[in-house]
């Protein structure tokens, strides 16, 4: 049922703080939440809703960066998760007294999610209609610039829909069915070819981009926030709803970014997928809606109005950090080449010999100096070690650097060799005509092989995966409730480990338990798993959610 309209009074920063708005909020809401649906869901469930939103006093790591490596290296300690959390409050008092375009009434809630996809493809279509016209990528200005992209989105991308982890745990309740769907697309339903997380680190390793680890703190923030609201999603419900249904609306730079990666040879499924899935009709944005309205408090205006504040200030949440529009403004193709090379040189002085002189210098003399290196290109390009002249695989660097017999093989990663390759096209005496990269137009067959070849290794039978799969397979049949089941399978779906091979079969044994279905299991193994399922959903107490 759908709440009536409610009007959310907005507060100012002035006669509304972080710690009197949480503590309020939760007194409407916990009457409300209890009264309404007391003889409805199962008391956990319940309870989750009503706990108590008390702002901690654990100290906030200002820093993101050093507890998202702890978040996602290994399960988290206790002391991490309560950083975590630490962090997520030090954030949400930062969002409370911004502004945003959050709708002020439910009733406006549909009408809002369809005018912003409305704009969004309508300038998609001007875009279209300009590059048609000849105008020039928008986006990315070379291959270089559409892989450094990659790799500064890495730290988000790579938790993608770790929001919503901490709802699996709240199967049996039919208001979190569309969030915790969206969190088994978010993880491929158990397919490793359709798993996020997965699909995004082949990207990665395809371009050779994967330095990501090496990234500046800010670039962490937002990915931080997701792991944040994961690991206390039944403490921050409503943010977690309202951060939920902003990230999963259409932006318009993720349609250019498709666009422009395939015109570049970068295959674009991981951000096409996303266009799919994140739809306005039956799509994530639409359940994101729908999770919103299951949610809502029903009792009074009052308690409604306190919801929404939290649900808007977790939309709020979005606008923390690096966007994707600043991240890509930030490429400079200069700077790129000389950060390069003054990382190298740090590793490479003293790793030469002596017989090679550029402009009366040794090498590793140049490389002792990293604050020289704007004049060591230089040199380089006035000795002939690039040719201005000429395309860059003709020059005596490049062939240094790239081919089965280079001398300099495995010194750049594959990125850094792009950036480099750019540069050198940038730095031409004159225009050159090049060729651009060849997008390959593949037939669907083609595709449909490309696709079960780049999964094949995450499923693949080797000892490592069998012993982590046949560790979960005993735990599973050693148990004796349904409830100790989905406990031990929502471990695995957790940021950490649903993109391994034992967290794709916990992802697929868990949405069997939802749904209700035992066909999902091709290993000898695993289907002796089917009777012990048909006993769990016999032998439970509370209906399993129907989605």
């Amino acid at each position: 049922m759908r709440p009536a309209a409610v009007t959310l009074k907005v507060a100012t920063a002035n006669n509304l703080n972080m710690r009197s708005y949480l503590s309020a909020a939760d007194s409407n809401v916990h009457t409300s939440i209890k009264n309404a649906h007391a003889n409805s869901v199962n008391p956990s469930a319940a309870k989750a809703l009503v706990k108590p939103y008390l702002v901690s006093e654990t100290h906030c790591n200002k820093e993101a960066k050093p507890l998202y490596q702890c978040l996602t290296r290994a399960m988290p300690k206790d002391k991490h998760v309560a950083e975590a959390r630490a962090y997520l409050e030090d954030k949400l008092a930062l969002v409370e007294p911004m502004s945003s375009d959050f709708p002020i009434s439910l009733e406006h809630m549909e009408e809002w999610l369809q005018l912003n996809n409305h704009r969004v493809r309508v300038l998609y279509q001007r875009y279209l209609t300009a590059r048609q016209h000849g105008a020039p990528r928008r986006l990315f200005s070379t291959k270089s610039h559409a892989l450094n992209f990659l790799q500064a989105v890495a730290p988000t991308k790579l938790v993608d829909g770790a929001w919503l982890y901490g709802l699996v745990n709240l199967w049996q309740d039919p208001r979190f069915s569309n969030l915790i769907k969206i969190y088994l697309e978010e993880l491929g339903d158990g397919n490793p070819g359709q798993n996020h997380v997965v699909l995004y680190k082949k990207l990665l390793a395809e371009h050779d981009c994967e330095q990501w680890s090496a990234l500046p703190d800010e670039y962490f923030t937002q990915g931080m926030i997701q792991l944040a609201l994961g690991l206390h999603a039944e403490d921050f419900i409503p943010e977690v709803i309202g951060f939920n249904l902003g990230y999963e609306q259409l932006p318009l730079h993720l349609l250019i970014t498709a666009y422009e990666l395939k015109e570049l040879g970068i295959d674009p499924y991981y951000f096409t997928l996303h266009v799919t899935i994140d739809n306005v009709d039956t799509g994530h944005a639409r359940r994101s809606l729908e999770a919103l309205f299951d949610a809502m408090p029903v009792n009074s205006e009052s308690e409604q109005q306190a919801f929404l504040r939290r649900v808007c200030n977790g939309y709020k949440l979005n606008q923390i950090g690096l966007s994707t529009n600043s991240i890509i403004a930030k490429y400079d193709l200069n700077n790129e080449v000389l950060a390069i090379f003054k990382a190298k040189s740090h590793f490479g002085k003293q790793a030469h010999a002596d017989r090679c002189r550029i402009a009366g210098r040794t090498i590793n003399d140049w490389l002792s100096e990293p604050d020289t290196m704007p004049k060591f290109l230089a040199a380089l390009i006035d000795n002939g070690w690039f040719n201005k002249h000429a395309p860059p695989e003709q020059s005596r660097f490049w062939k240094l650097i790239d081919g089965d017999q280079a001398k300099m093989f495995g010194v750049f990663s594959g990125y850094e060799k792009q950036v480099i390759y750019d540069w050198m096209v940038a730095n031409q005496a004159s225009p050159i005509n090049h060729k651009p990269t060849p997008v390959k137009h593949l037939t669907h067959e083609q595709i449909l092989l490309n696709k079960i070849a780049k999964s094949a290794n995450i499923d693949a039978d080797n000892d490592f995966n069998d012993a982590e799969i046949h560790a979960l397979e005993m735990q599973i049949v050693s148990m004796d409730s349904i409830s100790a089941i989905m406990k031990l399978l929502s471990r695995y779906l957790s940021p950490v480990l649903h993109h391994t091979p034992a967290g794709l079969l916990a992802t697929r044994l868990y949405r069997s338990m939802i749904y209700k279905t035992h066909d999902v299991y091709t290993r000898p193994a695993t289907q002796a798993l089917n009777a012990g399922l048909a006993f769990s959903t016999a032998s439970v107490k509370h209906p399993i959610c129907d989605f």
